[in-house]
């Protein structure tokens, strides 16, 4: 229990930035067209993170090219294509549809690594996954199971279901990194590779007439973006992956909701309801018994 305690950081980081990721992904979408928003992103996180990765980039070149595929994999599915099919996704469905669908990502990366890579889920695993995906959809759902019949999906829930898809084999294939490869280091790289695959569609967004409109609330939605949900929150994502694994780490994304209702309550003025409770205490004890096991 000591150690799982020393993790809390790396499981609890990573879903608080990404939950105002996707409020203020889709508080931009009108301002910024999708590719433009996450080649940005990856622009600010690329300045903000290379002045501390100069010496790993130098130290651990070799080992990137013995490892190039999956350098280069987990830089196009986790940092190009998953952030790029949630904002083209925001552009045409809701938040909460988005949020639901996030849900998902523990369950594929469960479902992915036992179909392809042989893994097992121990018992207490699978129960605590089931817990707390209950736990998602309560908030979600307002404790009101009827609501899933309401809820009306389009082209931008196919997105965001893609870009889950590329999540959960992000979450899979960093786990067969070396321990050796600094993480600084190779976040650098795949962001670096991620700027590249992206400028294309960049520039084509720009001479099709979708040029971003910069403001004091783009600047600063865009700055969070580079910063939070994108520097901090992969490496410790990353550093997650390493120490706990992957269902473990991936079960964290449950966590997402949680902090999306307390944002809402504590900044936002909304009001805090049973359901709300009931669903966090649900995903706490789902976190509980599959970090034990």
């Amino acid at each position: 229990m000591k150690s799982y305690l020393s993790f809390l950081p790396l499981l609890i980081l990573p879903p608080l930035f990404w939950a105002g990721n996707f409020v203020v992904g889709k508080a931009l979408h009108s301002d910024i067209a999708p590719f433009s928003l996450v080649f940005l992103r990856w622009v600010i996180a690329f300045l903000v993170i290379l002045p501390f990765a100069w010496r790993f980039l130098w130290r651990d070149h070799a080992l990137y090219w013995a490892h190039r595929w999956r350098v280069l994999a987990t830089a196009i599915v986790g940092v190009t294509s998953f952030n790029a099919l949630i904002y083209k996704g925001l552009h045409d469905t809701t938040t909460t549809n988005a949020l639901l669908l996030n849900s998902c990502i523990p369950v594929l990366i469960v479902l992915f690594g036992g179909l392809f890579y042989g893994q097992k889920i121990q018992p207490k695993q699978l129960i605590g996954l089931i817990i707390s995906l209950i736990g998602v959809l309560t908030i979600i759902l307002q404790g009101e199971l009827v609501r899933l019949l309401s809820l009306s999906f389009n082209i931008g829930d196919v997105w965001v279901f893609l870009a889950m898809i590329c999540w959960a084999f992000y979450t899979i294939w960093t786990k067969s990194f070396p321990s050796q490869i600094n993480k600084i280091g190779l976040t650098t790289v795949q962001i670096g590779i991620a700027i590249i695959a992206l400028l294309p569609f960049f520039v084509w967004e720009i001479t099709s007439g979708q040029v971003p409109h910069f403001h004091q609330k783009s600047l600063a939605g865009l700055a969070y973006i580079g910063i939070f949900p994108s520097v901090i929150a992969y490496l410790l994502y990353t550093l997650a992956v390493e120490k706990v694994g992957a269902v473990r780490a991936g079960l964290s994304i449950h966590l997402i909701p949680v902090f999306g209702v307390l944002i809402a309550t504590t900044m936002l003025g909304e009001r805090f309801l049973g359901f709300h409770a009931t669903g966090i205490a649900l995903i706490a004890l789902g976190l509980i018994l599959c970090q034990k096991s």
